[in-house]
């Protein structure tokens, strides 16, 4: 397998199309036509992260935290990012980062985080806007069943944990075959009538280009008549954060020392106690408290999140616990995640996890 055949893998199963804009996913460094040895899942791709893929004979890093995150003007060496970057280029290593992307998708950071709280009832905290499109299209009656099947296919109909849905209406249209026409049915030059299905299905926007060719490709028709409309809804399914109920309700210090235990924390900075009971707790990965007026909305009795600044406690106002377990501590369970996944799905290579200690953070007790 040659990496430019990986990166289908990984972009077959993240969507890469999920990445906030800010963010800098993907193939950072390398030469698709290179062929593979061996992956590496790590947090960070530092330089001592680099070492361990030499010495292990991988030659395809996949990190969480983008390397690279804005531009480079030079590589020589001068700070921990080119020297990283350097170091890989020079052993012929490619670096893949994956970050927003999987913070967006349905299973990813905070689904895993969910799911060692134990969280029930899951929900997406702040769902992705303005990321579907609504397509219209008319069939001729007898070829609707072929077109939805190419649709689906192409991964049109899906709607959060539903796919292949779809509206079907009746109706009669007209069109006249003209100069070079190769009509379906009818003559040239005559006003022809035809019983047909008007078919609507809702897609994520990054697939229209491959829903589109599906459509053409499936479509008796020369000329395919069809709408596509950006919608404004949200996707229930794709969104920053996520949040649940406990099974089992508890006191503030009961769940705050289950915390501690569940993310093995030494610490955890969190806002003033209101001697409540905590049952819904909402979570976001890394650096979350953009998410504090989501989770308050939400009705969350708790917010677990990392780089929670001082004026931002003041938002708890006596509605929800704030707390900031860390940046590095809320993202620990991203290479174990990643892991389980991609080593279904490149079974004939070897996929190992990064030993390394990547957090920047330290703590004196």
């Amino acid at each position: 397998m040659k990496l430019k055949d990986a990166v289908f893998v990984l972009e077959s199963t993240f969507s890469m199309k999920l990445a906030e804009d800010f963010d800098n996913v993907g193939l950072l460094c390398g030469n698709p036509d290179r062929n593979l040895t061996g992956i590496l899942i790590a947090h960070d791709a530092l330089e001592s992260v680099v070492d361990e893929a030499v010495a292990q004979n991988l030659n395809l890093i996949i990190c969480f935290h983008p390397i690279i995150f804005s531009g480079l003007k030079s590589l020589t060496g001068k700070n921990y990012v080119e020297r990283a970057v350097l170091k890989a280029i020079e052993n012929k290593i490619a670096i893949y980062a994956i970050h927003t992307a999987f913070d967006n998708d349905s299973l990813g950071v905070n689904f895993g985080i969910c799911e060692a709280l134990c969280l029930k009832n899951q929900k997406i905290l702040m769902p992705k806007r303005e990321m579907l499109n609504q397509l219209t299209t008319y069939v001729p009656a007898g070829h609707t069943a072929q077109v939805k099947e190419a649709l689906f296919a192409a991964g049109a109909g899906s709607i959060g944990d539903y796919d292949e849905c779809s509206f079907t209406l009746q109706g009669s249209g007209t069109f006249r075959p003209v100069g070079n026409a190769r009509p379906f049915s009818g003559e040239l030059n005559v006003r022809e009538q035809a019983e047909e299905d008007m078919i609507s299905v809702i897609f994520e926007s990054f697939k229209l280009n491959a829903i589109l060719a599906a459509l053409r490709s499936a479509h008796p028709y020369e000329e395919v008549a069809y709408q596509v409309y950006a919608l404004e809804n949200e996707n229930q399914h794709a969104g920053l954060g996520r949040y649940g109920d406990l099974e089992t309700e508890m006191g503030e210090a009961e769940f705050l020392q289950m915390v501690k235990q569940t993310f093995n924390l030494s610490v955890i900075r969190h806002s003033a106690t209101r001697g409540k009971k905590v049952r819904r707790v909402g979570v976001l990965g890394g650096s979350g408290a953009s998410g504090i007026a989501a989770a308050k909305a939400a009705q969350c009795d708790a917010y677990l999140t990392g780089d929670v600044k001082y004026h931002d406690f003041f938002q708890a106002e006596e509605k929800m616990l704030i707390c900031d377990i860390g940046h590095y501590e809320s993202e620990q369970f991203v290479v174990p995640q990643l892991f389980e996944i991609l080593s279904e799905k490149f079974r004939k290579f070897a996929v190992s996890k990064s030993v390394e200690k990547t957090n920047p953070v330290n703590y004196f007790l």
